[in-house]
């Protein structure tokens, strides 16, 4: 997908959460596993899986009788823009806050815990 201003709705977040998943998918499949958590008709994800060819979120190729999708953007450019958003909006910029605040509502694992002091002593120690 080119870079541009791209903006999923919940719902197309919920779409390319499976095929993240998947890595690729007919409509069926993503409808059978959106259907594992909450009443969602096959036409309305269909109908939402070509909106979001449309917009480049999602890339299509013939497949038989159906198409195969995949994710037109990778993951971590739509964590990153909604965390860069949410950073500026609600913590003002401050990365220190953000992270206070997941830390301190969110129950936290030992080996998360773990994974945060190894990644805070390589930043001290300069390493990226």
């Amino acid at each position: 997908m080119k870079e541009k201003n791209y903006n999923p709705t919940d719902a197309e977040l919920e779409i390319l959460q499976v095929l993240w998943e998947l890595k690729e998918a007919r409509v069926k499949e993503v409808h059978e596993k959106l259907s594992q958590h909450k009443a969602v008709g096959y036409t309305t994800v269909l109908k939402f899986m070509q909106i979001m060819h449309g917009k480049g979120l999602l890339l299509r190729e013939p497949g038989g009788k159906s198409h195969i999708y995949r994710p037109g953007i990778r993951k971590e450019q739509v964590q990153e823009k909604f965390l860069d958003k949410m950073l500026q909006s609600v913590y003002k910029g401050s990365a220190f806050k953000l992270v206070m605040s997941a830390l301190g509502n969110y129950k936290t694992s030992p080996d998360e815990l773990e994974q945060i002091k190894k990644f805070i002593q390589s930043k001290e120690e300069g390493h990226e």
